[in-house]
This record gives structure tokens, C-alpha cells and sequence, in this order.
């Protein structure tokens, strides 16, 4: 007979694990960075309940600041991420988070394909590797403008079209809704 509780020396039912996306959340929540003390002196800015809300306008401009700091800068995209998110009223965690479009995994193929860029938009054909004997200093030369001009082409036309692109599609999912809801409202119940 089985009363649902576990049996002498039988098997003890273990909790659940957490679910994958718990641990990539824990920690980064509104309520829980309000506790920490190393945020009292700019809680009263960071934590302000709009800078965290999915609404449009702000969404749209945590993806144009977080997709234009993951080009602009190799390092401290976070914090200039939530710095231009505070100042221009934008969703911290969206920005935060588009930031790591360029993360040590992918910022090999963002640089090729920014040096690929930049040496097209500057008319000079594209180096593979640096001349035999070159000095660091001349490697550097031949690979960094077109590689800056390439990163900062991303950092622009990456904002404007991840701003762009997130009016438009909230704007098509609210225009479907609204139809949803008309087309309801319209059908006569038998």
C-alpha cells in the first residue's frame, strides 16, 4: 500500500533542479541588485522602475545603445551600456544584454568582418597577413584603420537599424493584436 510518503530505506524523491534560465537570471533582478551595497550610492538612478519596464521606446533604445557599446569598445561595454541607458531613459537589462553580441567567442569573426568592411569602404584591399619582418607597430598601422572604420560602421548603422527594427516589429505585434481583437469582436457567436 502506497500513502505517498517515502518508504524506510527506499528512494527519497530529490527536488527539482532549477531551470537553466534561473541560473542566468538569479542575481540580476530589480529587487535583487537593490540589496547590494556597492549600489546604495546610485541605486536611486539605476534602479528606477522604467529603466527596467518592456516598453516600447524604452526597449527600442536599450537595443540601439547596447548594439552600438558592443561595437564601440572591446572592454566595459556593461558599464557604458547602463551609464547611456540611465542618461537616455533606455532598458537597462536589453542593452546590458545586446552587448554581448561581441563576446570572446564571437569578436574573431566581428573584427574580420570589420577589417573586411572598413578596407572596402576605404578602397584598399583587405590584408591577410602582415608583411614578413613587420614590426608590431606596422601590423598595427595596415590593420587598424580599416578595422576602426569597419567597427564604428557596425556601432551606427547597428544602432539605428536594432532602433528601427524594434519600433517596427513592436509595431506589427500591436497592429496584430488590434486586429486579433477586432476580428473577435466582429465574428457573431452562435
Amino acid at each position: 500500500m502506497n500513502t505517498g510518503e517515502p518508504q524506510p530505506g527506499g528512494p527519497t524523491k530529490r527536488p527539482a533542479a532549477p531551470h537553466w534560465s534561473d541560473r542566468f537570471t538569479r542575481g540580476v533582478s530589480r529587487e535583487t541588485l537593490a540589496t547590494r551595497p556597492w549600489l546604495k550610492p546610485i541605486a536611486h538612478r539605476v534602479l528606477e522602475r522604467q529603466l527596467w519596464r518592456l516598453q516600447h521606446e524604452a526597449v527600442a533604445r536599450g537595443a540601439a545603445i547596447g548594439i552600438f557599446w558592443a561595437f564601440a569598445i572591446p572592454f566595459a561595454q556593461f558599464a557604458a551600456a547602463i551609464v547611456h541607458s540611465i542618461w537616455w531613459r533606455a532598458n537597462i537589462p536589453v542593452a546590458v544584454g545586446l552587448t554581448l553580441v561581441t563576446n570572446p567567442l564571437t569578436i574573431g569573426f566581428w573584427l574580420w568582418l570589420a577589417h573586411q568592411l572598413g578596407s572596402w569602404l576605404l578602397g584598399v584591399p583587405p590584408q591577410v597577413f602582415p608583411a614578413e619582418g613587420a614590426r608590431l607597430k606596422d601590423w598595427l598601422a595596415s590593420f587598424g584603420p580599416p578595422v576602426l572604420l569597419g567597427m564604428g560602421t557596425f556601432s551606427l548603422a547597428g544602432a539605428l537599424l536594432s532602433y528601427l527594427g524594434v519600433k517596427l516589429v513592436w509595431r506589427l505585434r500591436v497592429a496584430r493584436k488590434r486586429r486579433r481583437r477586432l476580428h473577435i469582436r466582429r465574428t457573431p457567436t452562435t
